[in-house]
């Protein structure tokens, strides 16, 4: 029996390079789309919003010069690239996937509509929501948090490498120890990086759960929807 019958999954632009250093691995690719296909079949609705750091990143577009409304909106045609490449990994193995973006920019996407995109999850079609807010100085977190409340997701899955929300950085500090579950408060007042600060002031405000966990690892995404504990539940 699936726990969520309507979820909103963040991946992060980065986690598509898999290990090539820049752009899309396909094989990456394929492992993602295959297990969200198998959480579809389950009988969830997916929304998905994909980063496009593995791409270009705004912030980092400032440091070289760009201005900051260029590079933010720069990052946002990178989420929309993304976002084509699930899709044509989703329907090559069979399903039905709609990319909406944020900006008006048919035939590319359609334009995001929250009722459209609502009907769409309701049919059976996974929702894929990029672009970003279409509005500078906003992470994709940010956008993700956005699109989750508007939705009706019942928990925002954040998909990373990491397994789950640590007291450090598991990656730098090999005493951190992995939290199975942690409040909204907890978080902050440990200044814990869970997501940017806006992403996680509107999910706490509008209660809208946060699981953290590891998405590379095949099978990870359906065992969460299953009710399994194998990250970090912020509540």
């Amino acid at each position: 029996m699936i726990k969520y019958k309507r979820i909103l999954l963040k991946l992060s632009g980065e986690s598509l390079m898999g290990d090539a250093g820049y752009g899309i691995d396909s094989q990456r690719l394929n492992e993602y789309a295959k297990q969200i296909i198998e959480l579809a079949e389950a009988g969830t609705q997916v929304g998905i919003v994909i980063g496009g750091g593995n791409i270009f990143r705004g912030l980092s577009g400032v440091t070289s010069g760009f201005d900051r409304v260029k590079g933010d909106q720069m990052g946002m045609l990178a989420t929309v690239i993304n976002s084509l490449a699930l899709q044509s990994a989703l329907t090559n193995l069979g399903a039905k996937a709609i990319v909406y973006t944020a900006s008006r920019m048919e035939p590319i996407g359609e334009l995001y509509i929250r009722d459209k995109v609502v009907k769409s999850l309701e049919k059976g079609k996974i929702a894929i929501l990029s672009g970003g807010t279409g509005n500078p100085y906003f992470t994709t977190d940010t956008a993700s948090a956005l699109r989750a409340v508007e939705i009706g997701a019942e928990i925002f899955l954040k998909g990373t490498r990491v397994d789950g929300v640590y007291t450090a950085d598991p990656e730098k500090d090999k005493s951190a120890t992995k939290f199975k579950e942690i409040s909204f408060n907890e978080v902050i007042q440990r200044e814990l990086n869970v997501m940017d600060l806006t992403a996680f002031t509107m999910c706490k405000e509008n209660n809208l759960p946060i699981y953290v966990f590891d998405m590379n690892k095949v099978g990870n995404l359906l065992k969460v929807v299953n009710g399994e504990n194998i990250g970090t539940l912020v509540s």
